[in-house]
């Protein structure tokens, strides 16, 4: 194992536990198989910053209720920064900012993309979306689970406020007595925040850099020529560039940890292992649902055949990029991939 864990003990789900001076760890409950995301609290003088919030429901609102009854006394949230638009990093966001008349940070390409797929709940699927998945290889009872289920975003996420706080690569925020700079990640979604303490080597990570699982990194109908796998590896290698290997990570699933470098390389190398296993198994022509052996080792299901196809889609379109891979679509709207 490249990494090592800093602490022992972790926080019980719904609870905090401090990681140093200003900076408490809160794990928030999903009703997810992750189970959890992490969210990061600072504390100065003036009062709190909350990096990420959970997804929006009863149970999270009770955690934030009990956590600042307990934890943040008389002193005030004062910001809402969040790191990207899903639904467990912003679902909260827009409550909190309305709840307590606060400010919300993010970046520019998160917040609107957020606030789009917010106004999508109650809408039709649309057309376009049916024709990428039918092009996928999808049958007729998946494609209509995805018309189903179309506009589900906006379900756990509250509005977000009318005004927010631009978040932009380099931006230095003075939280809690420190100074954090603002490094931007790609590939996972659009314009992805995390900060960098360079003097205590505390890296806030959201969903950047995680220590045993990689993140999604998928094509979404709406750009169906995207290439976010290059995005996300460009990504990867700028952070093992620009920290230390000894910083602690904080990141938005599983424990804190140091050993960036190794892990970031791991990163890297199992998706241009995939991306090699897929070269091997388009000899003959595949569909995009035809590839999941060759990229995933666990079953894919009907709960997360959307986040398979739109990551195997990822695969195929950098290598299409690359000149390693052709596509051709058939009379019937079907994508095939093969080998070039």
């Amino acid at each position: 194992m490249t990494i090592r864990y800093e602490f022992e003990d972790k926080p019980d789900i719904g609870n905090t536990m401090p990681i140093t001076q200003g900076l408490h760890w809160l794990r928030m409950p999903l009703p997810f198989s992750l189970g959890h995301i992490n969210l990061w609290l600072l504390e100065d003088d003036n009062g709190w910053a909350v990096v990420d919030t959970g997804i929006h429901t009863d149970h999270s609102k009770e955690v934030w209720n009990q956590t600042i009854g307990a934890l943040m006394g008389d002193k005030s949230i004062n910001h809402v920064v969040v790191t990207h638009l899903h639904p467990d990093h912003v679902g909260c966001a827009g409550w909190l900012t309305d709840e307590y008349d606060i400010d919300l940070w993010m970046t520019r390409e998160e917040y609107l993309l957020c606030r789009v797929l917010v106004a999508d709940t109650g809408r039709a699927a649309p057309e376009e979306g049916v024709n990428f998945y039918h092009a996928a290889g999808f049958p007729a009872e998946a494609l209509h689970n995805y018309q189903k289920m179309f506009g589900m975003f906006g379900k756990y996420v509250a509005p977000l406020p009318e005004a927010y706080q631009r978040l932009q690569e380099g931006d230095r925020l003075d939280f809690a007595g420190h100074t954090w700079e603002v490094l931007v990640g790609r590939g996972h979604s659009v314009e992805h925040a995390c900060f960098f303490d360079a003097e205590r080597k505390l890296f806030i990570s959201g969903d950047q850099l995680l220590p045993t699982i990689s993140s999604n990194v998928s094509v979404y109908p709406t750009e169906p020529g995207a290439n976010p796998l290059k995005d996300w590896l460009g990504s990867l290698r700028m952070l093992k560039a620009t920290l230390p290997d000894d910083v602690l990570v904080l990141p938005a699933h599983g424990k804190p940890f140091r050993g960036a470098h190794g892990r970031l390389d791991e990163l890297v190398q199992e998706h241009l292992d995939g991306c090699d296993a897929l070269l091997e198994h388009c000899k003959e022509p595949k569909r995009a649902l035809d590839t999941f052996a060759a990229l995933f080792k666990s079953r894919i299901s009907d709960s997360n055949l959307i986040m398979a196809t739109g990551e195997s889609v990822a695969h195929l379109n950098y290598l299409i990029a690359e000149g390693e891979i052709a596509v051709e679509t058939d009379t019937d709207g079907i994508n095939w991939y093969r080998r070039a």
